[in-house]
């Protein structure tokens, strides 16, 4: 449960601390005075949505701090798993919202994600306002709530039935697609398998247009190019030599060595020249035997040519149909390979046809059947939860008032093949109604506290914060709501902002907004009473003054009732 609340520079509130122990708290103040503020602080610390605008004017950001105590084993590993930890046995909990809109959480004293703290506090605490009663005409919080009630009967075949309703949802959406784009897939398993055919009919080969290329170009120039090699192995050597004065490199070279070794023992710079000479003529003898070896080597078959450029034309024209940018075979085997895969995958469409279609009936079996075990366990519990609100009702000065859940058939949907409807009479002979239609705003109240006590029952959350729940009330009945809040509070701890004195009346606790205002500048603190200002609450709020002697009397006798109850006899006596 939560030991303390402190909120600073949200709204009109510059710095209040609300310390709570166990049992009802009731929170008072004028209008405007910022009792809200208390409400929206909660619901900061359970990662609520925050508006900048909240922040207080003149200040950089606005903080809440709340504290935690008696923390589930559970919460506390959420908590270390995060780095946060307990400080002296208590869950620190911040949030701080900055005037520029920026938001920060921490958890344990560490800094987390502010939907982490969604995920944690909802577990420590629950807010119940105004808006949670219009909430409650809706169709869809009814099933929740009805489905909360009943428990474990409902949610654990609920659970599965959400999940194999959406898979069925999926399963229906590929069904749908595969029989609607039945022929535009075919039409492209043919282009498929066209292309393929005739990709597979041509063997294209890694690099073959490459080879082809050179292997063309060397059959164009053929005669070229035996002529351009014969004639320069012709002038490396010549086959007649003129031994008196030859015209080819060899000959040139063999008299120029043997006029230097003539005279290289002379100089040995001249005869590493001469060797250098006959260096020469050694690789000028190499490259013409190796150019006549070329031009005999050099083809020109005009039928070979031929071949080759209808061979390298039938690959153009598939790079061309099935290649990319560069247009090449690898690019086309490329392609192939692909198209044989996404083929596969469209020939394979028919059998996923057959296969979808058969977990299709599945899921709808399954779906009927757990369909039908929904059913009859919300038809059980919407029994039990009606009696038992009318019940809470008789208690809430509405002893003829009734409750009844009916669950309806229905159009399966994402939730069951039910509708949950509340309908209410408040008056005996009047035919139960819709309760959206039948309830006033001080019935719905009531209606809607009873709710909060049943479910505390079956699913306890350990602080309950309630803002104006009790709107539209009054009298007597008011003073029923407030006997209902307090024997709520022996089981868990509650949080009222209220603005009826019969409900704070019955609070263990009481403290005030207080407003203050210095001409330019208003701002709001929290104040814990002790008894005789929290008389003078009470007077305040049933006359608008506090002196007034009537209201006061009013306000002891009210202070006696809620004191009787308690067992104590006497005023009852407020803590500080």
């Amino acid at each position: 449960m939560l030991s303390e609340i402190r909120i600073t520079g949200l709204g009109v509130i510059e710095d209040a601390t609300l310390d709570l122990d166990p049992g009802f708290t009731a929170v008072t103040g004028e209008t405007g005075a910022g009792k809200t503020m208390v409400v929206t602080g909660v619901s900061m610390l359970l990662g609520g949505r925050a508006d900048s605008g909240l922040v207080r004017h003149g200040v950089r950001r606005a903080r809440v701090e709340g504290r935690a105590t008696s923390v589930p084993k559970s919460l506390v590993q959420q908590a270390e798993d995060r780095g946060g930890e307990l400080d002296d046995g208590e869950l620190l909990i911040a949030r701080e919202l900055s005037s520029e809109g920026r938001s920060r959480a921490f958890l344990g004293g560490a800094s987390v994600p502010v939907s982490v703290l969604a995920d944690v506090s909802g577990d420590l605490v629950a807010i119940h306002g105004q808006a949670d009663q219009w909430r409650l005409l809706q169709p869809i919080r009814q099933r929740e709530t009805l489905d909360t009630f009943a428990g474990k009967p409902v949610l654990e075949p609920l659970a599965e039935y959400v999940a194999a309703y959406r898979r069925h949802r999926e399963v229906e959406a590929e069904l749908t697609e595969l029989v609607t784009r039945q022929r535009d897939r075919l039409a492209e398993a043919d282009l498929l398998r066209f292309g393929l055919e005739e990709i597979a009919k041509a063997e294209p080969q890694p690099g073959e247009d490459l080879e082809l290329a050179a292997e063309e170009e060397r059959l164009a120039y053929a005669d070229g190019l035996r002529t351009a090699a014969t004639t320069a192995a012709g002038a490396l050597a010549a086959e007649d030599l003129d031994a008196s004065r030859p015209n080819d490199v060899l000959g040139l070279l063999s008299l120029a060595k043997q006029a230097l070794d003539g005279e290289r023992e002379h100089d040995p710079t001249l005869a590493g020249l001469a060797d250098r000479v006959g260096e020469l003529g050694y690789l000028a003898a190499d490259l013409s035997g190796e150019l006549s070896s070329y031009a005999s080597d050099v083809d020109t078959d005009p039928a070979r040519l031929s071949v080759v450029s209808e061979r390298r034309a039938l690959l153009t024209s598939l790079a061309r149909k099935y290649g990319d940018s560069e247009g090449t075979v690898d690019e086309v085997l490329e392609w192939s390979k692909r198209s044989a895969a996404r083929l596969a995958e469209l020939d394979g469409s028919d059998e996923r046809v057959e296969q979808l279609t058969a977990e299709q009936e599945d899921l709808q079996a399954r779906l009927t059947e757990l369909g039908g075990v929904i059913a009859t366990a919300r038809r059980d519990a919407a029994e039990r939860l009606g009696k038992a609100v009318t019940g809470e009702l008789g208690g809430l000065a509405m002893p003829h008032a009734q409750l009844t859940v009916e669950v309806h058939d229905s159009t399966p949907g994402p939730f069951g093949a039910d509708e949950v409807e509340f309908c209410f009479a408040a008056n005996p002979g009047s035919p139960a109604r819709p309760l959206q239609k039948a309830a006033s705003g001080g019935e719905l109240s009531r209606v809607m506290l009873a709710l909060e006590v049943i479910l505390s029952d079956t699913h306890p959350v350990p602080t309950l914060v309630f803002d104006e729940i009790d709107a539209g009330i009054g009298g007597r009945a008011a003073v029923e709501v407030g006997k209902r809040l307090a024997k709520l509070a022996e089981k868990t701890q509650v949080i009222v902002v209220t603005h009826l004195p019969q409900v704070a009346a019955f609070a263990d606790r009481h403290a005030v907004v207080l407003k203050s205002d210095d001409g330019s500048v208003t701002t709001s603190g929290l104040v814990a009473l002790d008894d005789d200002a929290r008389l003078k609450e009470l007077s305040r709020m049933m006359a608008g003054l506090e002196n007034s002697d009537a209201a006061q009397a009013h306000a002891e006798e009210l202070l006696a009732l809620a004191a009787e109850r308690h067992g104590k006899g006497g005023k009852k006596r407020a803590k500080k």
